[in-house]
Order: structure tokens, then sequence, then C-alpha cells
């Protein structure tokens, strides 16, 4: 543990984030009420992508983290691609 190296990140780092999270927020929540038809749920879906990258990236410390804890994060997110794929696909054909 004595071997690991420290970062600093500013707080204006944070604050920016902070902003862009809650930008996103109010943007999802006011896609909402845009008639956008099947559309309005891949934008919320992808703001809250947005959001979750920011969040693993910045305040999980993920983009400071070793390779190997990216990987396993990324292979969680793929497993839950899969399980979302599957659930739409039995959905699907019903």
């Amino acid at each position: 543990m004595t071997n690991e190296k420290h970062h600093i990140v500013p707080y204006s780092t944070y604050a920016i984030i902070l902003a862009a999270l809650l930008l996103f927020t109010f943007l999802s929540v006011a896609i909402t009420g845009i008639e956008l038809g099947e559309f309005t749920v891949a934008g919320a879906l992808l703001l809250a992508t947005i959001k979750s990258y920011l969040v693993l990236t910045y305040f999980m410390h993920l983009k400071f983290d070793k390779a190997y804890i990216r990987i396993m994060v990324g292979f969680v997110f793929l497993v839950f691609l899969a399980v979302i794929i599957i659930t739409f696909l039995d959905y699907y054909f019903r």
C-alpha cells in the first residue's frame, strides 16, 4: 500500500463534473416532456450512460486505478448489457 501512487484532483474538476451531472439530470427530466416517440427512452438512457461514466471515472476514481479494475468494471457492464438484451428479446418475441 505504501508504494501506491497518489493522485490529487483539484476541487474545480469536481465542481465542473457536479455541474455537468446536474445539467444532465435536468436534461433527462426535461426530455420526458418532449414528444420524441420511441426515441424518448433512448435519449434518457443515453444521458444516464453519460452520467454513469462521469461518476465512475471521476468520483469513483476509475481514471486513476489499475487496468484490471477497469476491465472488471467493463465486464460487469457487458454482463448487464447481455441481461438487458436477453430481457428485451424475450419481451419482443412473446
